[in-house]
């Protein structure tokens, strides 16, 4: 079966210059404090093509150097052992950009997981799309499907990626979920609560989101996590998503350790007072 798919789905090309999985002790990794790290971090990749418009090139240039920027960075989220990691790779919304944009970015997400999908089984990553994939090219979809497959049974890193994903329209899901399982008499409505509403969301089994990173400067969620970001931490960089680096990801880590996450509730220090 293993054979099988990974046939199906294609093989890791590997280049010179390879992004390896950076291990504890790894400079990288100095003065992080393990103890406070985010266990679900989410990210919205933002600035592919105004980082291509800079550079004098075309947007789809950007959309191909954030896939290389993508790789290092679940690379680093391995090494950090984060539970999980989720990003925003095509909204909703973005139907709305031009159709050589979009069929582009299908293409790039098809060719994605053709090279990526072998490393990420060996790295044992568990990769989960969320939004309505059935929007979705028929081809692509089955390549998701059967990377989903090839991977349900690792342990590591949740790699949820968002494609025709919107928050709001995740939450119209979840309710039209409800309502038919109250109309068809298998759920009282006294008995929906929150643990309800998450079990019929696409992220249901993941915890709750920690930190949200947007990159290139915009500082909003554009219609990503709402339910799962309610008591997250936000952390925003001008860097645009091609120009993001490991490092850069790493202090966001270390700048969330610092704060004093408090969920309604009073810190410490008020506390004493």
């Amino acid at each position: 079966m293993l054979k099988k798919i990974l046939g199906s789905i294609g093989s890791s090309v590997v280049s010179g210059g390879r992004f390896e999985i950076p291990e504890h002790d790894s400079p990288l990794f100095s003065e992080i404090d393990w103890d406070k790290l985010p266990r679900h971090v989410a990210i919205i990749m933002d600035g592919n093509g105004r980082w291509a418009k800079g550079k004098g090139m075309i947007r789809t240039a950007g959309h191909t150097a954030g896939v290389k920027t993508l790789k290092n960075i679940l690379k680093t989220a391995i090494g950090l052992r984060l539970d999980a990691l989720t990003v925003y790779a095509f909204s909703t919304e973005n139907w709305k950009r031009p159709h050589q944009e979009v069929d582009f970015l299908m293409n790039l997400f098809s060719e994605y997981l053709r090279k990526e999908v072998r490393e990420m089984y060996e790295d044992n990553v568990r990769i989960h799309f969320i939004g309505q994939i059935d929007g979705l090219p028929e081809s692509l979809q089955k390549q998701m499907r059967d990377a989903e497959d090839l991977m349900k049974a690792n342990t590591g890193v949740r790699f949820n990626v968002a494609a025709n994903y919107g928050g709001q329209d995740e939450l119209v899901r979840a309710v039209r979920s409800i309502a038919g399982k109250v109309a068809s008499g298998a759920l009282n409505p006294e008995d929906i609560g929150e643990d309800t509403v998450e079990a019929n969301l696409d992220t249901r089994g993941n915890l709750p989101v920690d930190l949200v990173i947007r990159t290139s400067g915009d500082q909003r969620l554009s219609n990503f996590l709402l339910w799962q970001s309610a008591y997250a931490e936000f952390w925003f960089t001008e860097t645009n998503w091609p120009d993001f680096t490991p490092e850069c990801f790493v202090e966001a880590m270390k700048d969330y350790a610092g704060r004093d996450r408090r969920f309604g509730g009073l810190s410490q220090t008020d506390k004493k007072e």
